[in-house]
């Protein structure tokens, strides 16, 4: 009867996630995002930070939620039963998002000190307060070549962004930039150097995936904390993928906008998927785009381990 309950649920949902209207888009500054942060974007722009503010800021599907789990247990000396006091998106709000009951700004808003707070924002679009503050940022960002491709799943089950689209389709709309929160070169390129003239820890996916008790470190001494090796293992284990991808407090499970079915939000998890969903036509295509476009920046990824 219990199983017979389940399916019934998933059903509905499925049912209801069907039904569900894509999000509509809108521009600021030439930077697409969607149209319900666009007719608020005065109150974003004009969002005032605090010194102790921590930003989490990433291109999407960059490894975003990953860095947020890491900084709420280091916040929080370890303690698992802490971090999981509530949804992710509840700890530490997303500044440039809306629902109809409320905003990551007024989430962060209501929020006491000090206040975490997680954006895909460019850099250019961030609300000057920060800088203004000098509030500590940390920045992940991801090899474009995997990012894309975990952005499309993404895309495909969450309706709150627009539809993707088939794979091709998908393949030319994202090197154009024409995708929400605008062009991965930009953003990555734009944050990198932005490192040199404020407090921006600028942390890489693929480093993480190799050593994650380093980065992990890295991401503690930022803070300004020091924890104990056993308290950095507790880290490490329990944000690592398949611990994450368990957890309803970090795999937004029951966003109703989000298909797991579909695509699941946490997917893989890799570094080079990219290669079982490009085509050796796309690839070459890509490296002579990424080739021109990164020609600019000493900015450099790991594409495959």
């Amino acid at each position: 009867m219990e199983t017979m309950a389940k399916d019934k649920v998933e059903e509905t949902r499925e049912l209801d996630w069907a039904l569900l209207p894509r999000g509509e888009v809108s521009q600021v500054d030439g930077i697409m995002l969607a149209k319900n942060v666009c007719n608020i974007w005065d109150k974003v722009w004009n969002f005032q930070a605090k010194p102790d503010d921590l930003v989490i800021a990433s291109y999407p599907k960059a490894g975003t939620t990953w860095t947020q789990e890491i900084v709420d247990l280091i916040q929080n000396d370890g303690d698992i039963k802490k971090s999981r006091r509530a949804p992710i998106q509840l700890r530490q709000p997303f500044l440039e998002w809306v629902k109809p009951t409320c905003s990551g700004i007024d989430q962060a808003n209501a929020m006491p000190s000090p206040r975490t707070l997680k954006t895909h924002l460019p850099v250019q679009l961030l609300p000057p307060s920060f800088w203004e503050k000098n509030c500590k940022i940390i920045y992940v960002a991801r090899n474009a070549k995997d990012n894309m491709v975990s952005y499309y799943y993404f895309q495909r089950m969450n309706k709150g962004l627009p539809d993707p689209g088939s794979w091709d389709e998908y393949f030319e709309t994202f090197l154009a930039g024409k995708v929400v929160w605008g062009s991965w070169y930009d953003h990555v390129k734009g944050w990198w150097r932005k490192k040199d003239s404020h407090p921006i820890l600028y942390l890489f996916y693929e480093e993480m995936m190799k050593d994650p008790k380093r980065e992990i470190r890295k991401v503690m001494e930022f803070l300004g904390k020091d924890l104990k090796e056993e308290i950095l293992d507790k880290i490490v284990y329990n944000t690592s993928f398949d611990v994450m991808k368990k957890n309803p407090m970090t795999n937004y499970i029951n966003e109703v906008r989000m298909n797991h079915n579909l695509s699941p939000f946490m997917r893989k998890g890799v570094i080079g998927d990219w290669k079982n969903q490009f085509t050796e036509t796309q690839n070459k295509r890509f490296n002579e785009d990424y080739e021109k476009n990164m020609a600019d920046t000493s900015l450099s990824f790991c594409m495959e381990l």
